[in-house]
């Protein structure tokens, strides 16, 4: 059956008389005034469909009972919210159609499946009953046209034309009309019956519902059956447009695959892409690849060879096999490791760093003797400028390997160091693969640089993906994310560099053997300076080497007043402003200073000195006190101030300086245990009673921290009460507990370093770091007496002329 065996020769829609049977659509003459209203949800239903209404809540089931055992007839009614729970008649329109009872089975959930024939339409006048039923004074709209009106008859007819192209362009509503019952003598019947089988919005579906005119109803169906038309067309045009490329798509296939079997039995050349393939295979074949990554290669192989070059599957299998083959799978940089030539190398860059030689060349010694050894992975810690970097470039050299250098300075992704998954757009291998591509070697010197700068995000945490990357036990099988197979990272020697291990998770430090690079002394920084700077600057300037002198007084001078720092760094371009300056008057040809620079000259390039003032005043009073303090950029000169302020509050403390929580708790401490100390005497108590101190520790925008600092807090303050002086050339560091004992500290060697470039000569150290005075060269120690300590009674007796206790 189609809609043209419907729709009569005057353009009615006729149903099969099966469809109007006596016994389902006869009512009584007279309608119940009240109806038990039961609600439903997304769409109402229309006049004149006999259809199912699954009904779950136990008071509506209730209304079904007694709308039973009475008049058989209910009240459908639509809810406003399709989420209401606790149904009220305020959430239901009062706009409904008038339902008959024909059918009711009970369902095993408790609930109940009725089959209705709904009638006519009703409009809700009162709520009589809310609660546990909603029952209403219902009042039932008549609808009343007749088919001889000329302006309805066209209308209809209209609709009915419009419903015949509907239905020629979508089956279902064919099948849907055999499936609907529909009493269709009056053109209103028509217009709702039409409604319930199109596809709209639930505000339409219930607009058409309380349209009582017909003729309004039809236009409104009109309109709807119009849209409906409109949209079916968009749909097909779009489906026929997908039709058509997957119709090229597969004609282009099958005519490649023809020319493809006819060049084959012509004996002609085969295509590019079987060429392409089949060079592919070879590269792989000759990687000579093993398990896991052979079985993928396979894998990724068969797929090219079947897929369509078109699609952009095709692509990405062709870039990750051309990544895999581009790697270095079994390349390796093989030269025979020379012990004094590597020795020779590092001397040549390198003035110093003794530790890190040391341990380069006994790394190199144990690979002469065992080829095969792995796992070293070394972490170079230090202020900026003293050769971390570098150092990594002349180890690959000494070694004979390629070199790749990595910063992780701010890297947030873990997908950085692993690779994105090939299921992205764009993905690509992690750096690690990357450099191995790069370097065309299995075995470089790979550097990680800035490793404590490490960043963290919600895309991932990149130190916790460098465990495995630096676990010897584990990277002989790193996985990509982009790979998907094991590669051998095993032979890769690794050097990272780090400014402080602070920000450095321990469980990846443990993974690393730790080398402190500590800052430079002027002696080393002259010989920096002398035998690579100044050539390097030379060089690279375009100056001749004879065209710039400068002496050892030179150098120091330069170093005192404008590269005081740790490193080198500013002592290079201190050299550099001089060499640029020199290059301009040679490109004027102008006449450039004859012999050796003087201090006027050096003066005249660089500008006024930067460190005019001395670290410490060459006379000390009371409440000064020398100590000494490591930061990231190396050792540091700590003066620490005290005075008293007259206040007759009883002992109070003040702390200024930017201190942090342990530096403040350590102030307190040496507070206290100077209080306890001087309490025998009564003009020191007298001192507490009638004054507050404040200490101040100088560079008050620069955070400090730290316990090694209590001792000369301790000093400054007992030099203060007692009004004595500290010793002049002295300085000291150490940990104070309330009972005056001097505990360990770090950062000994950055320290000393920094006293010998301050000239002072004396230096108090905990009695327990005197262990770590081996480590520290005996060139940096020359000249220093070192005083242990084991309390603060032995401190105040070394630095005091004469203690009063």
């Amino acid at each position: 059956m189609n809609i043209d065996d419907l729709i009569n020769d005057e353009g009615d829609l006729q149903i099969d008389p099966h469809f109007l049977e006596t016994d389902l659509t006869s009512v009584d003459q007279v309608m119940p005034e009240k109806l038990h209203i039961i609600p439903v949800r997304y769409r109402p239903i229309f006049p004149g469909i006999i259809t199912p209404l699954i009904i779950s809540q136990e008071r509506f089931c209730e209304s079904i009972d007694m709308a039973i055992d009475s008049s058989r007839v209910i009240g459908i009614s639509l809810l406003k919210d399709d989420d209401a729970e606790d149904i009220e008649s305020d959430d239901l329109h009062i706009y409904g159609s008038a339902a008959k009872v024909l059918k009711k089975i009970n369902l095993p959930d408790g609930g109940i499946n009725v089959l209705i024939n709904s009638i006519k339409r009703f409009r809700i006048k009162s709520v009589t009953e809310e609660s546990p039923h909603i029952i209403a004074d219902v009042e039932y709209l008549e609808e009343k046209a007749s088919n001889r009106n000329i302006e309805i008859k066209a209308l209809t007819r209209a609709v009915l034309s419009q419903l015949k192209i509907l239905s020629e362009n979508n089956p279902l509503f064919t099948e849907e009309m055999k499936l609907t019952m529909v009493n269709v003598d009056e053109p209103g019947k028509i217009a709702d019956f039409v409604t319930s089988i199109l596809n709209l919005e639930k505000h339409e579906y219930q607009d058409i519902l309380e349209t009582i005119n017909i003729k309004k109803r039809l236009e409104k169906v009109l309109h709807l059956l119009y849209k409906e038309i409109e949209v079916l067309s968009v749909q097909k045009k779009i489906q026929n447009n997908i039709n058509d490329k997957i119709d090229r798509q597969q004609r282009d296939f099958f005519l490649r695959e023809q020319l493809r079997a006819i060049k084959s039995e012509l004996g002609i050349d085969e295509d590019e892409r079987s060429r392409e393939i089949r060079d592919m295979t070879e590269k792989v074949t000759a990687l000579q690849l093993k398990g896991e990554a052979k079985e993928k290669m396979d894998e990724e192989l068969q797929k090219l060879q079947i897929m369509d070059p078109n699609t952009s599957e095709y692509t990405l299998t062709r870039n990750y096999v051309d990544t895999v083959i581009s790697l270095p799978w079994n390349k390796r940089t093989e030269n025979p490791i020379d012990i004094d030539q590597a020795e020779k190398i590092l001397d040549k860059d390198h003035y110093g760093l003794e530790d890190v030689k040391k341990r380069i060349i006994e790394f190199l010694a144990v690979r002469k003797l065992k080829a095969d050894n792995t796992g070293s992975i070394i972490c170079l810690v230090g202020p900026p400028g003293v050769g971390k970097t570098s150092l990594g470039q002349s180890i690959a050299r000494a070694m004979n390997r390629k070199f790749f250098r990595m910063s992780l300075g701010g890297m947030r992704d873990e997908a950085e160091i692993k690779g994105h998954r090939r299921t992205y757009i764009g993905a690509m291998p992690g750096k690690i693969i990357q450099g191995l591509k790069i370097s065309k070697s299995v075995n470089p010197v790979f550097m990680l640089d800035e490793i404590d700068k490490l960043g963290q995000s919600f895309q991932g945490d990149p130190a916790s993906a460098l465990l495995e990357v630096l676990d010897p036990e584990q990277n002989a099988a790193f996985r990509d994310h982009y790979l998907d197979m094991p590669f051998d990272l095993s032979d890769v020697f690794f050097i990272t560099t780090a400014n402080t291990l602070d920000s450095i998770p321990r469980v990846l430090i443990d993974r690393m053997e730790v080398i402190r690079l500590s800052g430079y002394i002027a002696e080393e920084k002259y010989q920096i300076a002398r035998k690579y700077l100044l050539p390097k600057q030379l060089k690279k300037h375009g100056l001749k080497r004879s065209t710039i002198k400068i002496d050892k007084k030179g150098f120091h001078f330069i170093i005192d007043g404008w590269a005081r720092e740790a490193g080198v760094r500013n002592l290079e371009r201190s050299i550099q402003k001089i060499c640029r300056k020199s290059a301009t008057l040679t490109a004027r040809e102008k006449k450039l200073p004859e012999g050796t620079l003087n201090t006027s000259q050096i003066r005249a390039y660089l500008g006024p000195e930067v460190y005019t003032e001395e670290d410490i005043p060459r006379t000390l009073k009371p409440g000064l006190a020398v100590g000494l303090a490591w930061t990231e950029l190396g050792g540091a000169i700590l003066l620490i101030e005290a005075i008293e302020v007259e206040s007759g509050k009883g002992p109070q403390l003040k702390l200024t300086g930017q201190l942090g929580e342990v530096m403040s708790e350590s102030a307190n401490i040496a507070f206290s245990y100077v209080q306890h100390y001087l309490s025998g005497e009564k003009e020191s108590v007298d001192f507490f009673l009638k004054n507050a101190l404040h200490i101040h520790v100088p560079a008050g925008a620069t955070p400090k921290d730290g316990p090694s600092a209590g001792i000369t807090m301790a000093t400054a303050l007992y030099s203060l009460i007692t009004r004595t002086t500290m010793k002049s050339g002295y300085t000291l560091t150490g940990e104070l507990t309330l009972s005056g004992r001097v505990l360990p500290v770090g950062g000994l060697k950055e320290k000393i370093i920094a006293a010998k470039r301050a000239s002072l000569k004396n230096i108090i150290i905990p009695f327990e770091n005197q262990k770590d005075l081996q480590e520290i060269p005996d060139y940096v120690k020359k000249g220093l007496h070192f005083h242990p300590v084991k309390d603060m009674n032995e401190v105040f007796s070394t630095v005091f002329p004469a203690k009063r206790r």
